[in-house]
């Protein structure tokens, strides 16, 4: 049988010679040469090292085998000794090979090679770990998605709401609670003393996909960790709750948040009067209401938009316009929202000249006013 050496110069070798990036030219080679399969399973990416004085850069040898085929040993050795054979750009080799083949489906191959990058001490780029956790995801593949999530954190990158997202994404489909709690508890060890933050916005990632079962599982493991759910925690928990509507649930564990010594802030009554307004518990918004200023704590913009608007709709206009006026008198500018909401339900109430003036004000402060651009989610 031929060596890889003797059979070298038939392989599909390409050329590029260029002054952008490592990471650069990978790329652009690998997308140039992805469909070229040699006849033995192998695609070669090959370059030589520039015998010039100027500033090109070569491009990295790469060896991966077509997609729907788990790599051989020889085939990974070929991988390993590309990236030590060009120590300057190793990541940038890894990255394209991992990408590959996370592509191509080959998760036993990706975490073989992640384990190797894991003993090194090497890690990926942020972009690469999210796709890396949306493909475990997508195959099913929990504890892959859970060693990715952990790698990823090993590599003191700033994680975004999208990775957080992908891992809730793929942690849903788990049926088993007990893999679910071991990771969190995994996660809460390797991140001490920062946990709660971390575990917070895992329990924001299930609940943003619904999985309230899940976030609430992990919400009560948390009482048994190192940490303890904080102020946040409980906030989040709270939204979840009074979004599904599950109002007596929310109530029971805005109860626990107290009991538990947290001093719910703004954020908290906030969010209990827009859950208790959305199944017509206005009762519970005065109520809601009087403990903030009792608590020594400002009602902002929320708080009285969703109290102004619930009353309007309701028909009780009297006490949306108190509570306007009260706004008002707190120095708490009013957005266009507020204004709208207000005139269309003192035109309903039949209060037409209430409702002109109030238009007037509202043109005569449009510049002022909040409006839909102030409500924009800042990337």
């Amino acid at each position: 049988m031929q060596s890889h050496t003797a059979l070298r110069p038939s392989i599909c070798t390409f050329f590029c010679w260029t002054k952008c990036s490592p990471f650069q030219c990978a790329i652009e080679t690998t997308n140039h040469l992805v469909q070229k399969i040699w006849a033995n399973n192998f695609c070669l990416f090959d370059a030589n090292l520039s015998r010039s004085s100027g500033n090109h850069r070569p491009v990295v040898t790469q060896v991966l085998p077509p997609d729907n085929q788990q790599m051989t040993d020889e085939t990974f050795k070929m991988i390993l000794a590309t990236a030590e054979n060009n120590p300057v750009s190793s990541r940038e080799i890894y990255t394209v090979y991992v990408e590959k083949l996370c592509r191509g489906g080959e998760l036993l191959d990706v975490a073989r090679l992640l384990h190797h990058l894991r003993n090194k001490q090497l890690f990926l780029s942020a972009k690469t770990y999210n796709t890396l956790l949306r493909a475990a995801g997508e195959g099913n593949d929990f504890e892959l998605l859970s060693q990715i999530f952990k790698d990823f954190l090993a590599s003191c990158q700033t994680l975004s709401s999208i990775s957080y997202f992908n891992l809730a994404k793929g942690l849903s489909k788990a049926t088993d609670s007990v893999l679910l709690l071991d990771f969190i508890r995994e996660v809460s060890e390797l991140t001490f003393p920062r946990s709660a933050t971390v575990i917070n916005r895992i329990i924001y990632g299930f609940a943003e996909y619904k999985h309230i079962d899940k976030a609430l599982l992990i919400f009560d493991q948390m009482k048994s960790l190192k940490f303890k759910p904080d102020v946040i925690t409980y906030n989040t928990v709270l939204a979840m709750l009074g979004q599904a509507g599950r109002l007596d649930e929310m109530l029971h564990e805005f109860a626990a948040m107290k009991e538990a010594g947290m001093v719910p802030d703004i954020v908290s009554y906030n969010t209990l009067i827009n859950s208790s307004r959305k199944v017509g518990r206005l009762d519970l918004c005065l109520m809601f209401l009087q403990e903030i200023v009792e608590k020594g704590l400002e009602p902002d913009l929320r708080t009285y938009t969703a109290l102004i608007d619930s009353f309007g709709r309701l028909g009780n206009v009297e006490e949306s316009l108190r509570l306007f006026t009260d706004m008002k008198r707190r120095s708490i500018c009013p957005s266009i929202y507020v204004y709208r909401s207000l005139i269309s339900n003192l035109k309903k109430a039949g209060k037409l000249e209430l409702a002109i003036n109030l238009s007037a004000e509202m043109n005569s402060r449009a510049s002022d006013l909040v409006g839909p651009k102030d409500f924009k989610v800042k990337k």
